[in-house]
């Protein structure tokens, strides 16, 4: 489901019956849903069981920051030690689950929770086992179909994450993170994208950018998906500049900080580079000041000044790379 779309349910929800609000998002979006009532009792102590868990892995998130910073001055604890502290922190989040499950075991929302929260805890299989009883109780339902997909696309078989994210496309079409892990798994396992879709490396690339497109028009203000999109361009041979250019400059149009918008231009300067376009990359690192960059500012910087030398050298003009 898109973010706008969860923030226009959760203000619906606190003000209209769930009946009401479910009826009114079919007939506009044409997604059938059930909005569990919050009054109830059960949805109440689910939701509670489940802030337990953030609060848990939040802590836990913060111990083990802490520790490695303590380890990098020469202390902090044994790495036993510190995860049977993790693991007493976790052992009542788990129990909850459990005894939530044995009382509602057709609860969908708690099947997909403690499977995540396995997945989050190392327990890849058990989450599995999770994410198919959610799947079973709720086939209409695109989560688990998505989370399974998720577990294929690192365990195999590669077929089944390809199917399933499909499947969670067909079922809320809507929802771009679907479209955006459909695309990276078509573009990473390249070979299995060939022989499933029957088509050619170029084919697999317009397949996996068409991908990223959709979800784009359905995210368009994600600098985290439009960065994402922008770096695909990396490994697509022959390199389509133009393209790849738009991209960042993408990126570039909707960061919402400074930091964010550096990052964009070393990357800029980059491609200008790759296609000795240097007063043009020379500009972008010249926008780059805060410190965060530094380091990868003057790798970028030297490159330029080397690859420049040796254009001088040759008294070959800067290239110019068509748009593919």
């Amino acid at each position: 489901m898109s973010n706008f779309l969860i923030g226009l349910l959760g203000a619906l929800v606190a003000t209209n019956q769930p009946a009401a609000v479910s009826n009114l998002v079919t007939q506009t979006t044409g997604l059938a849903i059930s909005i569990p009532d919050p009054n109830d009792p059960v949805e109440k102590e689910f939701h509670k069981m489940t802030a337990d868990d953030d609060a848990a892995q939040e802590e836990v998130d913060k111990w083990i920051g802490e520790n490695h910073a303590f380890a990098q001055k020469g202390g902090g604890v044994p790495p036993d030690v510190l995860n049977t502290r993790i693991r007493a922190r976790f052992e009542p989040v788990k129990k909850a689950y459990l005894d939530f499950l044995q009382r509602h075991p057709n609860h969908v929302g708690a099947h997909l929770a403690y499977g995540s929260f396995l997945n989050d805890t190392g327990n890849e299989e058990d989450a599995l086992t999770e994410f198919e009883k959610a799947r079973e109780l709720d086939p209409k339902n695109p989560t688990p179909w998505n989370q399974l997909a998720n577990h294929y696309a690192h365990e195999g078989p590669l077929k089944k994450a390809f199917e399933y994210y499909e499947k969670a496309i067909e079922l809320a079409p809507a929802e771009p993170v679907y479209y955006q892990n459909l695309a990276d798994i078509v573009y990473l396992y390249r070979k299995d994208a060939r022989e499933i879709y029957k088509i050619d490396e170029q084919q697999v690339f317009d397949k996996s950018l068409a991908l990223y497109g959709q979800a784009m028009k359905l995210a368009p203000d994600d600098f985290d998906l439009a960065q994402d999109v922008a770096q695909t361009y990396y490994g697509i041979r022959p390199l389509r500049l133009e393209a790849a250019l738009n991209a960042w400059t993408n990126a570039l149009r909707i960061a919402d900080t400074g930091v964010r918008k550096q990052g964009v231009y070393i990357h800029l300067a980059r491609l200008k580079l790759s296609v000795e376009r240097f007063d043009e990359a020379r500009q972008h690192l010249n926008m780059v000041t805060d410190h965060f960059y530094d380091d990868l500012k003057s790798r970028v910087l030297r490159n330029l000044i080397d690859q420049e030398a040796k254009a001088r050298a040759t008294n070959t003009p800067p290239g110019k790379v068509e748009a593919k």
